[in-house]
This record gives C-alpha cells, sequence and structure tokens, in this order.
C-alpha cells in the first residue's frame, strides 16, 4: 500500500509541475499574438517565426497539459451518470475506465504516433514556410508526451481508486430530519 501511495504521490507531483509550468505558455502565447498584432497594423511589420511559434505554444498547451488536466479531475465526463453514484461506484469507474478506455487510447496513439515522430526527427522536420521555425520535429514529439503523462496519470488515478475500493467504507452521515412543530 505505502508503494501506490508513493507511486501516485510522485506521478501527481510530475503532471501537477508540468501543467502548472506550461500553464505559463498562455501568458506567453497571449503576449505573442498581441505583440504579432501590433507590429503587423501598427509598424507593418511581421515574421512567420513569430506567427508559427504562437501555433507551437498552442499545441504545448493543450498535449503536455492534459495529464494535469485529469489529475485535476478536469477531463469531460458523462456526469449524467457519474456524478449520483457513490464514492464507491465512482472508485470503480474510475479504475475500470483506466483500463478499458484510457490506457488502451494511448497505447494506439503511442503506436501509431512513434513512426510519425521518428520520421521526422530522422529528417529534422522544418517549416514548410519560409522563415518559419525549423523544429517542427521538436513540436511533433508533443504527439508522444501527451499520451505518455495522460497515461502515467491514469496509472496514478486506477491506483488511488484501487485504494479507494480496498478502504472499508466510511459511513455516510445521517440526514437531519425535519421536525414538525
Amino acid at each position: 500500500m505505502s508503494f501506490l501511495k508513493s507511486l501516485i504521490k510522485w506521478i501527481n507531483a510530475l503532471n501537477d509541475v508540468i501543467g502548472r509550468g506550461v500553464a505559463w505558455l498562455t501568458l506567453v502565447m497571449a503576449l505573442v499574438t498581441f505583440l504579432i498584432v501590433i507590429l503587423r497594423y501598427v509598424f507593418n511589420m511581421g515574421w512567420i517565426w513569430m506567427q508559427e511559434s504562437v501555433i507551437y505554444m498552442h499545441g504545448i498547451v493543450f498535449m503536455v497539459a492534459a495529464g494535469y488536466t485529469l489529475f485535476r479531475d478536469q477531463h469531460v465526463r458523462i456526469d449524467i451518470i457519474y456524478r449520483p453514484l457513490n464514492a464507491r461506484k465512482k472508485a470503480l469507474v474510475n479504475f475500470f475506465g483506466v483500463f478499458l478506455l484510457l490506457l488502451p487510447t494511448c497505447f494506439v496513439i503511442l503506436y501509431f504516433g512513434y513512426p510519425y515522430v521518428r520520421d521526422s526527427w530522422r529528417v529534422l522536420e522544418g517549416s514548410k514556410e519560409a522563415g518559419g521555425i525549423p523544429g517542427v520535429f521538436l513540436l511533433k514529439s508533443v504527439i508522444l508526451i501527451f499520451p505518455t503523462l495522460v497515461g502515467i496519470q491514469g496509472i496514478s488515478q486506477a491506483a488511488q481508486s484501487l485504494l479507494d475500493l480496498l478502504e472499508p467504507p466510511t459511513p455516510e452521515p445521517d440526514q437531519p430530519t425535519e421536525k414538525n412543530a
């Protein structure tokens, strides 16, 4: 049990640090977008690499922060089914959801994404635009980072669900009854 708790703590801390760090890219992205607009419309200047950097940052924010989003329990669910469940049933849904849906999806993304990323690295793929960022291969690497971070966060979620299932259920507090006066 202590191994599972340590694993959960380590994975959660990893995705928390990565997610909070990547979140700062949204501010940088907004500032760069503002700068692009000012340079273009006030000074009639512009660079392709600067515009592409916004696309890179946007992709990185969504793909790399996905594990953090799962850690914070902010992913989309079918709440009409999940919300009314008690804690034990939610733990069961989370546990089986990780192994039946999340991890297989992560595996498929890794399996089919790896050759795509590998080929990009092999030729050190750059922008197709003149003056663009010569690091498309770096951006494509995020395709592998995404399922890795989401997958390990899923393992943390499954481990936490297992611990929740193995703990004896805590009795729910009695609901106060209304007294008629």
